[in-house]
C-alpha cells in the first residue's frame, strides 16, 4: 500500500531478540546497572501514586511555612530591610531567591492558605528532582537498579520534608539536580547560572563549590573559570539588588550568615557531646579547619591525576605541561558529590529537613568507594542505619554516634577508591612515529 512504511524483517527480529534476552535475564534486572532506565522509570509512575496518597492520608505538619509565607508577604507590603522581615520561627536568613520564589508560592497558594495545593505544588518538585537523579544516575551507570528501591520507597523522612513540612531546602536541591545535568551536558555557564539560583534559595548548597571550582578550573583554567564565577556573583547581586540598596549589611548578615548559632535541641549529629561543647565557638572553628584540610587533601591527592602540577590547573588546558584529560562523568559527578559530603561530614549541626541536602547522593557515594569486598553487605547496612538515625527523634546519643560512624565509613572509603588515571607525558601521548623520530 502506497505510503505505508513496512518494517523489515529484521527489525522485528532485533526486538524480540531484546525480549528474550530481557526475559532470560529478568533475575538479572535489578542487579545490572544498564537495566537502570527501566526500573527507575517503573519507580517513578510508582512515586506519583505514593506521593499522591501521603498527601490525601498522613497528617501534614505546620513548621516553616507559615513563616516562609509571613516573610514574603512583608516583602510584599514593601518591607525590603531585611532587619524587619521575620516569621513565627525567627527572622529571614534565606538569601533572595528564595524570597522570589515563595514569594510565587504565595500567590499559587492564595496568600498560602492552601495548604493542599503547596503540597501538590512540592509532590511535583519531588518528581522533577527524582527525574533529575535518576538522569545523573542513568548516566553514570555506578549503581545498581536495585538501590533505587531504597531511594523512593525506603525513607518516610525525604517524603515528608517535601510534601508534609513543605522546607525550601528541597527547592534548592531541585535547582542543585538541574545543575548537575547541565554540567554532565557540557553546559558549563548555564549550569553555573542554575548553580547561582540553587544558593539563592539556601546557602547550603555551597558546599558543592570546593568541587566545581575544581571541575572547573581542571576544564577551562583559572582565566576562562573567572567569567563563569562573575556570573555566579552578578546572580546573586541582581536577585539582592533591592534589598542591598535598602539596607546592605542587613541583607548580607541575614542572607548568608555563616557564623549563625544552632540550637542543640534540634541537632541530629553532636547529640553525644554536652551542649556548651556544642556552642563553642572554638569546636566550630576545629570543625571548620577539619573541613577545608579534609577537602584539600581530596583535591590533591583523590581529585587531581597523578603526575599532575596544581598550578596546572590554573593554566589553560592548552597551554598545559601535559595533555589535558576531561573527567569523565562518573569522576565529575563523584567530585561534586563528594565535596558535598565533606561539608556534611563536618557540619556544626544537622537538622531533620537537612537530610535532602545528601540523601539522593549517597548510593553513588557508597558504590563509589573502595569497599569491594564488603560491598553489597557493608553499603546497604550503612544505607539503613543513615535512615534510621534521621528517623530517631528526638536524636539520641546513639543515633548520632551511628550516623558519624556511618559517615567516617564512607569517608575512608571515599578515599581508598581508585583515584582517575595518571596524566600521560607529551610522550606517552604521542603517536608512535612521533615517539620514533
Amino acid at each position: 500500500m502506497a505510503g505505508v512504511r513496512r518494517k523489515a524483517p529484521g527489525q522485528h527480529s532485533q526486538v524480540w531478540a531484546k525480549l528474550r534476552t530481557l526475559w532470560q535475564e529478568k533475575h538479572l534486572i535489578l542487579f545490572k546497572p544498564e537495566y537502570t532506565l527501566m526500573v527507575v522509570s517503573l519507580l517513578w509512575l510508582l512515586e506519583i501514586g505514593i506521593n499522591v496518597w501521603v498527601i490525601q492520608k498522613v497528617a501534614y505538619t505546620e513548621i516553616d511555612w507559615k513563616a516562609y509565607m509571613d516573610e514574603v508577604e512583608g516583602v510584599i507590603n514593601g518591607t525590603y530591610d531585611y532587619k524587619e522581615l521575620k516569621g513565627d520561627t525567627g527572622p529571614l536568613v534565606y538569601p533572595a531567591g528564595f524570597v522570589y520564589i515563595f514569594t510565587a508560592l504565595y500567590y499559587i497558594t492564595s496568600h498560602g492558605v492552601n495548604i493542599r495545593l503547596a503540597q501538590y505544588l512540592f509532590a511535583a518538585f519531588y518528581l522533577i528532582t527524582l527525574l533529575l537523579v535518576f538522569r545523573i544516575y542513568n548516566r553514570t551507570k555506578k549503581v545498581p537498579p536495585y538501590v533505587f528501591f531504597f531511594v523512593c520507597c525506603a525513607s518516610y523522612r525525604i517524603h515528608s520534608i517535601f510534601v508534609l513540612r513543605l522546607f525550601n531546602d528541597p527547592v534548592a536541591m531541585l535547582l542543585l539536580f538541574g545543575a548537575i545535568n547541565l554540567f554532565l551536558d557540557g553546559h558549563w555557564t548555564l549550569g553555573c547560572g542554575i548553580y547561582s539560583l540553587a544558593v539563592s534559595v539556601k546557602m547550603n548548597v555551597l558546599l558543592f563549590a570546593p568541587g566545581l571550582l575544581f571541575l572547573l578550573l581542571s576544564e577551562f583554567g583559572l582565566i576562562k573559570t573567572i567569567p563563569k564565577l562573575t556570573l555566579c556573583a552578578a546572580i546573586q547581586l541582581l536577585l539582592g539588588l533591592p534589598f542591598l540598596m535598602e539596607n546592605p549589611l542587613g541583607y548580607m548578615n541575614g542572607a548568608f550568615d555563616l557564623g549563625r548559632q544552632f540550637m542543640f535541641k534540634w541537632t541530629v549529629n553532636w547529640r553525644f557531646l554536652p551542649e556548651w561543647l556544642f556552642l563553642s565557638r572554638y569546636f566550630h572553628l576545629l570543625l571548620l579547619s577539619a573541613h577545608l584540610l579534609t577537602l584539600l587533601l581530596f583535591a590533591v591527592r583523590r581529585w587531581k591525576r597523578p603526575g599532575q602540577s596544581v598550578l596546572d590547573l590554573l593554566k589553560e588546558p592548552s597551554k598545559r605541561k601535559n595533555p589535558a584529560q576531561k573527567h569523565t562523568e562518573d569522576q565529575l559527578v563523584l567530585i561534586l558529590f563528594a565535596s558535598n559530603f565533606i561539608g556534611m561530614c563536618f557540619s556544626r549541626s544537622l537538622h531533620y529537613q537537612f537530610y535532602v541536602w545528601y540523601f539522593h547522593t549517597l548510593p553513588f557515594l557508597l558504590w563509589s568507594g573502595g569497599v569491594e569486598k564488603l560491598a553489597p553487605l557493608l553499603r546497604l547496612l550503612v544505607l539503613g542505619l543513615i535512615e534510621l538515625s534521621w528517623n530517631t527523634y528526638p536524636s539520641t546519643e546513639y543515633s548520632s554516634a551511628a550516623l558519624h560512624a556511618c559517615h567516617l565509613v564512607m569517608l575512608l572509603s571515599l578515599w581508598l577508591a581508585p583515584g582517575p588515571a595518571p596524566t600521560p607525558t607529551q610522550d606517552e601521548g604521542a603517536p608512535e612515529k612521533d615517539k620514533q623520530l
